[in-house]
């Protein structure tokens, strides 16, 4: 007659490998070491601990939009982080009369060596109706262009096609203005969202109205900016058309070579417009 075998001691007794205190017969699925419940995440099968969880997090693959960019999340994460600089940079400039003449657009600045305010300018605005309105059309327009192009290639679109916009202000402007606002950039999305939409076979007509009313409201009253909306549209439209009518297999060869390109183009223009007002103002520049 056998002898029963003795209780399993303390010392043989499992513990969580994460809390050598805590004993525990339960493995993680995936690597098979003993974890305790607080250890413990949940999986198709069974448990895993948390170290596997967050290494299989890393190995997953977020899906891609349409048009190549990745689409980590249904959030317009860009979009309302634009938001909250624009209002930022509002609050700054509000508080400050020396912020706000530092850095809108001023032609005889940037000749002078404010390249930065080529940037800077697309973020501040005049009085409270102007930032609202700008931010409204953000929030309307920037989403769904978000969620078309994924992060990366919305922030590029926004970013050139406010600097489209500075960049044809700096060109066409009287001297003595100083211009600010993120309408550019607004424009820019305008111009993408037609050719998004209609990429997509969707009803255009909307954007269509959108853009025609604003643009003669641009044109039709005074103190707007007509050289800032018409660049933004322009180079928004132009990018926009690179992100979604690229072949798939030359992609990212043909989006990055667009959006070098004009980025080169706009750079180009700034030194050909800064050359011709140091040669035609010279010293007297900066005084005017």
């Amino acid at each position: 007659m056998g002898i029963p075998s003795a209780p399993e001691s303390a010392a043989e007794t499992p513990t969580c490998y994460r809390h050598p205190g805590r004993e525990t017969y339960v493995r993680c699925t995936r690597c098979r070491r003993y974890i305790c419940p607080d250890c413990m995440r949940d999986a198709a099968v069974g448990h895993q601990c948390v170290e596997c969880v967050r290494a299989g997090a890393r190995t997953v693959r977020h899906p891609r939009t349409q048009f190549g960019g990745r689409q980590r999340s249904t959030t317009p994460v860009v979009t309302y982080g634009l938001i909250a600089v624009n209002v930022v940079a509002f609050v700054v400039q509000t508080a400050s009369v020396t912020v706000e003449r530092q850095l809108t657009l001023s032609p005889p600045a940037i000749a002078d060596g404010d390249l930065y305010r080529l940037v800077t300018s697309a973020f501040l605005h005049y009085g409270v109706m102007h930032l609202l309105f700008n931010m409204w059309a953000l929030y309307v327009v920037g989403p769904p262009l978000e969620m078309w192009l994924g992060r990366l290639r919305f922030g590029t679109l926004y970013a050139l096609s406010a600097l489209g916009g500075s960049v044809l202000v700096y060109l066409l402007s009287p001297l003595n203005a100083a211009t600010a606002g993120a309408s550019g950039a607004v424009f820019g999305l305008f111009g993408a969202t037609f050719v998004v939409a209609k990429r997509l076979h969707l009803d255009i007509r909307w954007v269509v109205a959108l853009i025609v009313i604003n643009l003669v409201i641009t044109l039709t009253v005074p103190g707007i900016s007509w050289q800032g909306h018409v660049g933004g549209l322009v180079t928004g439209a132009l990018i926009a058309a690179a992100c979604v009518y690229a072949p798939r297999e030359h992609r990212y060869l043909i989006q990055g070579a667009v959006t070098v390109s004009v980025v080169m183009v706009l750079a180009m223009l700034v030194l050909w417009r800064t050359a011709h007002l140091l040669a035609e103002f010279g010293d007297h520049l900066g005084a005017g």
